[in-house]
């Protein structure tokens, strides 16, 4: 069902399987369940009612091991969502760095006369970027070299990465850039960089990044790349929709 030339217009799972998952569940026991799929796929009820999830996507001749190696805890998983997952396909095509509105939903309980579902939350189901860990993460201490950036001047950008859980684990640290006023019209962010870091528990670590100049560039169809004179917001965080750190810096 996945493949070359296999689009689908129904992404929810086919056949008896949130049948036999709601069977499974109300026997009162914990379960796990272990999703493999080769693009997004829509599982509400699964979501609300199981007690974790494995989104194993299409894996090799060792999937058994692997998959049985985080279950049992012998690995901590470090992965993140390359794509956003929908709650409906009403909201196709969704994605993280959509373009600004006039009118955006601040608030989800705040839809009143905004760019917004009335009959759903505008929210995907699992955002851009997102991933659990059998650890927790701390954002902490974010420093930016400079203030004004000249141009063609590169920024160094760090922060205090901490493993506040008990157990070690990487975390993907993720990097977003908003350019707030441009010529042309910008996303309300952009993946820019990203590091993974392993720690142990109790553990911290200073995190740095290079913001060069091509990073804050856009492109016109007349002049190309170009960088634009104006304010940008530097995001960092654990997915594209729990940014734990930001900063806004100037462009000369």
């Amino acid at each position: 069902m996945s493949g070359e030339a296999k689009s689908r217009a129904n992404i929810n799972l086919p056949g008896k399987q949130e049948a036999l998952f709601n069977a499974v569940k109300a026997t009162g026991k914990k379960v796990i369940v272990v999703v493999m799929g080769g693009r997004p796929l829509i599982f509400n009820d699964i979501a609300d009612k199981a007690d974790a999830i494995i989104y194993a996507f299409w894996l090799g001749a060792e999937a058994g091991n692997a998959i049985a190696d985080v279950i049992s805890g012998d690995y901590n998983p470090a992965g993140k969502l390359p794509v956003t997952f929908p709650r409906s396909v009403g909201q196709i095509p969704i994605f993280y760095n959509c373009l600004s509105t006039g009118r955006p939903v601040v608030k989800t309980t705040d839809v009143k006369y905004k760019s917004a579902y009335i009959d759903m939350l505008n929210t995907p189901r699992y955002a851009f970027g997102y991933g659990l860990s059998y650890t927790k993460f701390n954002y902490t201490n974010l420093k930016l070299d400079k203030e004004l950036l000249q141009k063609g001047q590169n920024l160094n950008v760090s922060f205090t990465l901490t493993n506040s859980g008990e157990i070690a684990g990487e975390e993907v640290v993720q990097l977003y850039l908003q350019d707030k006023v441009a010529t042309v019209v910008r996303p309300i962010k952009e993946l820019k960089d990203f590091a993974k870091v392993m720690l142990k528990p109790g553990e911290s670590k200073q995190v740095s990044f290079t913001i060069t100049p091509d990073k804050l560039a856009l492109y016109k169809v007349k002049e190309g790349w170009i960088t634009e004179p104006g304010t940008f917001k530097i995001m960092l965080g654990t997915a594209s929709d729990n940014i734990k750190l930001s900063s806004d810096f100037n462009l000369q």
